[in-house]
């Protein structure tokens, strides 16, 4: 009689150990997960989705070689709509889903909000590369939002230093009045006096049409040698657009957030020439860079239907690549937002063939800038 319930206890045991086993190898294979909280749509320029095309691109990458430390990268979206309300609430659901860091979010509005609300003090997660590099957005910032890109303060004092190697000696600052173009005017103020021998008034606009077209005429009598215009990605194309348009014929320069083929389709390819765009990273289409060859690899892989690339595209490849570098790097066991945080800072330099980042220091890992040009045939060139 003892003998059926020894087995029957055998049994028992044998299961709950498979069945821990099973559990455990389930935890081991579960997903690294990755947010994108962003504008889909709301905004009238391709930058979240040409973001989530770089991300995706290199999670698959990553992914056909095994993944990081035997689990699988994810990734999932929210559209926030290009609002700051938007963000909010896209920000509550992304949460639900317990990523353990959000990658590349858009718009000074929606960050500032993040900020002023402190949502990343009530929430568990790591932001990886805010978009744009508002000085205001950094400056304190937060310790668990990390900036890939160099900052506008950056990209700005690259224009005016650029402009002044040029013998500029009067430069105005056409701005939006907003986070992003407000703190950018400051910045351009203090490169000036920094450069010496330059005069920069600047003239503050909204975005609708009728306050940008005053806006640049209001430029035009100035009469400036170049122009530096601020704001969002809009607001910096259609301000290219409505300086054209009222007749202001000098060097125009706008920030990195801006492609090329939008100032061709609002400006026209002549209104568009001969205009400067920041770049925070290297040229997309470029081949003498292990990173443009490892990204573009990724890119016919994940999307063999694109056959030109954006830097918008390599940004997203490269916020989701700073994640599983620094992952790898790391001595500790769990893969948590806290231990991401701990792992980018201690990480060091990283080198991804020919653009580097390193967080050691501080939460802003690169400070690369160059300057590309829009050419006649309505393309930057480097």
């Amino acid at each position: 009689m003892k003998f059926p319930r020894l087995l029957a206890r055998f049994a028992r045991s044998t299961a709950f150990v498979l069945g821990a086993a099973c559990a455990l190898a389930n935890a081991s294979a579960q997903d690294i997960v990755l947010g994108q909280v962003g504008p889909f749509t709301g905004i009238p320029v391709p930058d979240a989705p040409e973001i989530r095309q770089g991300i995706q691109a290199y999670l698959q990458q990553v992914n056909a070689a095994g993944g990081v430390r035997g689990h699988k990268l994810s990734v999932f979206d929210v559209d926030d709509k290009y609002t700051a309300e938007g963000f909010v609430a896209a920000y509550g659901t992304a949460m639900q889903r317990k990523p353990i860091a959000l990658l590349s979010p858009v718009g000074s509005a929606a960050q500032t909000a993040m900020l002023q609300q402190k949502l990343l003090d009530k929430s568990d997660v790591v932001i990886v590369n805010a978009v744009p590099g508002a000085e205001s957005l950094r400056n304190p910032g937060h310790p668990r939002l990390f900036h890939i890109r160099a900052g506008d303060k950056q990209q700005i004092e690259k224009i005016v230093r650029h402009a002044r190697t040029l013998g500029t000696s009067r430069m105005v600052v056409l701005y939006q009045d907003l986070p992003i173009g407000t703190s950018g005017w400051t910045v351009a103020e203090q490169a000036a006096k920094e450069a010496g021998g330059l005069e920069l008034p600047g003239v503050k606009s909204g975005m609708d049409a009728p306050a940008l077209a005053k806006s640049a005429a209001q430029v035009g009598k100035l009469e400036p040698q170049a122009v530096l215009v601020v704001g969002a990605p809009r607001f910096m194309a259609d301000g290219v657009a409505a300086l054209r348009k009222a007749g202001v014929s000098q060097s125009l320069f706008v920030l990195s957030y801006v492609p090329a083929g939008l100032l061709v389709k609002l400006a026209g390819v002549e209104g568009a020439r001969g205009v400067g765009i920041a770049q925070t990273y290297p040229n997309p289409n470029g081949i003498t860079l292990q990173l443009q060859r490892d990204f573009q690899a990724a890119m016919k892989a994940a999307h063999p239907e694109v056959t030109s690339y954006t830097a918008f595209q390599l940004e997203g490849y490269l916020s989701a690549r700073t994640v599983a570098e620094a992952l790898k790097r790391s001595k500790e066991r769990e893969i948590t937002p806290e231990s991401l945080e701990r792992a980018l800072h201690s990480a060091g330099e990283i080198d991804f063939g020919g653009f580097r980042v390193d967080f050691s220091k501080g939460n802003v890992g690169s400070r690369w800038v160059d300057i590309a040009v829009v050419g006649q045939d309505g393309k930057l060139h480097y």
